[in-house]
Formats: C-alpha cells, sequence, structure tokens
C-alpha cells in the first residue's frame, strides 16, 4: 500500500534532492489527496448531470449544457491532479500512450463550446460531448494495466 502511495503521488523516486524536499514538505497527506479527489470528481459528476439537465431549457440551454457538461469532465479530469500531483499528472497525460486520448479529449472540450456558443448547433455539440466522454473513458482506462486491451477484444467480439 506503501508503494502505491509512493507512486500515486509521485514521490516514487529514490534521490531528494533540495526541491523534492520541499515539495515533500509541502506536499498534502494520503488521506487529504483522496478526500481533494473523492469531492472533486463528485463535483465533476454533479457538474455533468446538472448539464445534462439543463439541456432542455428554451434558448440558453445548449450553452448551459455544454459549460457545465465541460466543467464537469474538467473537474474529473482534474481529481487525479490530487492523487498524483499536477506535474507528473501533466507528464503522464502526455505520454505516447495517452497522447492521442488526451489531444481528442482537450480538442472536444475546445469544440463542444465552439458549437454551443459560435455556431449554436445542437447536434454538433452533442457529437462532442460524446466524443469527449468516449475519449476520457479510454483516456482514463490507460491507466489500469490491460484494461484496453480487453475493451478492444470485448468490442471485436462484439462486432464479430
Amino acid at each position: 500500500m506503501d508503494k502505491l502511495k509512493r507512486v500515486l503521488s509521485g514521490q516514487d523516486t529514490d534521490d531528494q534532492s533540495g526541491l523534492a524536499e520541499v515539495i515533500d514538505a509541502t506536499s498534502l497527506g494520503w488521506g487529504t489527496r483522496v478526500k481533494g479527489f473523492v469531492a472533486c470528481f463528485a463535483i465533476g459528476c454533479l457538474f455533468s448531470v446538472l448539464g445534462t439537465c439543463l439541456f432542455w431549457i428554451p434558448k440558453k440551454g445548449l450553452m448551459l449544457f455544454a459549460v457545465f457538461y465541460t466543467l464537469g469532465n474538467i473537474a474529473s479530469i482534474g481529481s487525479t491532479l490530487f492523487l498524483m500531483g499536477p506535474m507528473k499528472q501533466l507528464k503522464r497525460m502526455f505520454e505516447p500512450t495517452r497522447l492521442i486520448a488526451t489531444i481528442v479529449m482537450l480538442l472536444c472540450l475546445v469544440l463542444t463550446l465552439c458549437s454551443a456558443f459560435w455556431w449554436h448547433n445542437k447536434g454538433l455539440t452533442l457529437i462532442f460531448c460524446i466524443l469527449q466522454y468516449f475519449a476520457l473513458a479510454w483516456y482514463s482506462i490507460s491507466f489500469i494495466p490491460f484494461a484496453r486491451d480487453a475493451v478492444k477484444k470485448c468490442v471485436s467480439v462484439c462486432l464479430s
């Protein structure tokens, strides 16, 4: 369990430079990190559900939906910052195995807002939200060993 805590908090290295000691002294405890993760993830889920409910409001519903749904996904991604720390999270987001999922997810976040605010197109907004969801799911399962392979096999079995 201690090894898992060290890996997720970014303290897996053995060398302790002066900067690492300062970061260790100012970092959050494990319990606080877990509480922050749960709170941020819950807020993200709440925003996503709230955005979905606001979609049906006349005139401003599309914009509210896009904003709250996007904020919900950003909060969900941000929740992992509590577990790993911001720099380690950013480094891991742009590793070769997650690069495409990260780019698609960030692009869909922006395109969702563009389609709601500038293009006023409900269909495109929904498509980009669905793509956001799948990109976030694909990105998230990349942290679970062999999960992507299992999903690929399940999809290939279902399609054949």
